[in-house]
């Protein structure tokens, strides 16, 4: 690159005269890095900003902790595989305890019939019409019903199936009289 070539350069980059272009490189003899920080010492042109870098945490922006919240929370929500897997864990927990629980038909002491509580309430709610009609009936007709399972709860709703049972024989036995 002959001088004129050099001189040219520099006028492109740095956006001196063409005066202060040729007398930066003279000086400098003719070395192009060395003219440019020659006319930066004497102010003709202005230093390149310098940057930093730190590797200690910045103050995060308002928005930017509010994307990162957002993006969090929706990584913790549920997909419809997950949320169906949780229902049908739920529906097997149900039938689970209403296998273990037994619905139970007493007549004049001795056990008439004994079904699983799911099955009774299944009954229930397919053959409404047909089942309580059944069970009033039984009431008076010396039935009773028990059921087994857990004992604080069986023993609250077998109490209340004997007061059932006993106000049924009370009001059968007025009949009579």
């Amino acid at each position: 690159m002959d001088q004129l070539e050099k001189v040219e350069k520099i006028r492109e980059k740095t956006g001196v005269s063409y005066e202060d272009a040729k007398s930066a490189l003279e000086a400098c003899n003719y070395d192009l890095l060395d003219a440019i920080v020659y006319l930066e010492k004497l102010g003709k042109i202005k230093a390149p900003e310098v940057g930093t870098y730190t590797t200690t945490p910045q103050e995060t922006s308002n928005e930017l902790a509010q994307a990162q919240a957002a993006y969090e929370q929706s990584c913790k929500k549920k997909t419809f595989g997950e949320r169906m897997d949780e229902f049908f864990a739920w529906v097997g927990d149900i039938i689970k305890k209403g296998c273990e629980k037994n619905f139970i038909i007493e007549r004049k002491g001795e056990r008439f019939m004994r079904m699983p509580i799911i099955i009774f309430i299944l009954l229930l709610i397919f053959a409404f019409w047909i089942c309580v009609p059944l069970l009033i009936i039984g009431l008076f007709c010396d039935c009773r019903y028990h059921f087994e399972g857990d004992a604080k709860t069986v023993q609250d709703i077998n109490n209340a199936c004997d007061k059932a049972s006993d106000a049924c024989t009370n009001v059968k036995d007025d009949i009579k009289k």
